[in-house]
Parts: structure tokens; sequence; C-alpha cells
């Protein structure tokens, strides 16, 4: 799969732990920064992200930050955009299944790598089950 990341400083490290992480699997991955964790804006890389993604570039994106709610705000800015912000594997599932989330946004600061890894795993071996949730899934976008 081709997959988009990008975050802030917060979550930098395990950006950077993901980005290999995925590469070993064979994922074709692109890093939208940032490459430090020096302070930054995260709309500045998430944009780009949510961008690639909605324009079919990359099959998901993953974003990360402290909280994870500023990038997953960010994100759904975009219409074509299902952002959605997961702590746990059971979450990272659901909202693949039930919301056919395309971007995957975690908070580095409430959860650990390992978890991080688990769900951004869970999220890609999740498929999208449409039926009784394809009506709902077209009436989020504006």
């Amino acid at each position: 799969m081709k997959i988009a990341l990008g975050g802030d400083h917060a979550g930098f490290e395990f950006k950077a732990g993901l980005v290999d992480s995925l590469r070993g699997q064979g994922h074709d991955v692109k890093d939208f920064g940032p490459y430090t964790d020096e302070s930054v804006d995260y709309p500045d890389f998430v944009h780009p992200v949510a961008e690639a993604v909605e324009i079919g570039l990359f099959d998901f994106g993953f974003l990360i930050c402290g909280s994870g709610n500023g990038v997953a705000m960010t994100a759904n800015k975009h219409a074509g955009i299902r952002a959605a912000l997961c702590w746990t594997s059971e979450l990272a599932a659901l909202a693949r299944k039930h919301n056919d989330a395309n971007i995957l946004c975690m908070p580095a600061r409430f959860i650990s790598y390992d978890s991080a890894v688990e769900i951004a795993d869970v999220f890609l071996s999740s498929k999208y089950e449409g039926g009784r949730h394809e009506g709902r899934v077209n009436k989020i976008s504006c």
C-alpha cells in the first residue's frame, strides 16, 4: 500500500519509527515531515498529507501529534478525508470497518510506540464493510 505520514514535533519519534516499520513490511511510504522534534505548526504537514490522500496519490495517511486532535481536525477540513482519532486497535478497526476512514490519527502522548504499531497494523488490515454503513459514510462530506 501507499501510505503518507505526517504530524508535529510531539509525534516525530513515533512517525519516524512507523516509517521504518511500514517500509520493512513492504509498503510504499512518504514522510511529509516534520523531520526533527523541534516545535512546528502541524497544519503545515497535515494539509499536504490530506491532499495527497484525497486526490488518490496515497491509499492511506497516518498523522501523529501529541493529542491526535489537532491533526484530525485539520485533516477533516478536506472534503474527501475521513480522519479518525484512534488510541486503541479496536477503534482503528471500527474506523475502517464502519466509517471507511482513510487517515489514521494517533496521540503520541497517550499511547506507547508499541501500541501505535499495533493500531497502525489493525487499521491497514481492516476492510470497510459497506452495506448498512454506506449511506452514512456518503453523508459525511459537505
